[in-house]
């Protein structure tokens, strides 16, 4: 049981640091040339938190929809 639960919450880490990193990459294309400069505006507008409430809120939609799908094929498997 516990074993299932911690790779449960390993999964679900991935997707959502995969969902962060590919969110960032989209929004901040600068960041791959200058990372350095995309920081120093970070730290200069004081704004740290919203990736991550950006990232999380996309993320739960992928959760709703993943739970979703799941669910509707579990109806139709064979028992």
């Amino acid at each position: 049981m516990v074993k299932n639960f911690k790779s449960v919450i390993k999964k679900e880490l991935i997707i959502y640091s995969l969902t962060l990193l590919v969110l960032t990459l989209i929004v901040h294309s600068d960041l791959v040339s200058d990372p350095s400069s995309r920081m120093n505006v970070m730290y200069e507008k004081g704004n740290y938190a919203h990736p991550f409430l950006y990232s999380f809120v996309v993320y739960s939609v992928i959760l709703i929809l993943r739970k979703t799908i799941d669910f509707i094929t579990s109806i139709f498997e064979k028992k």
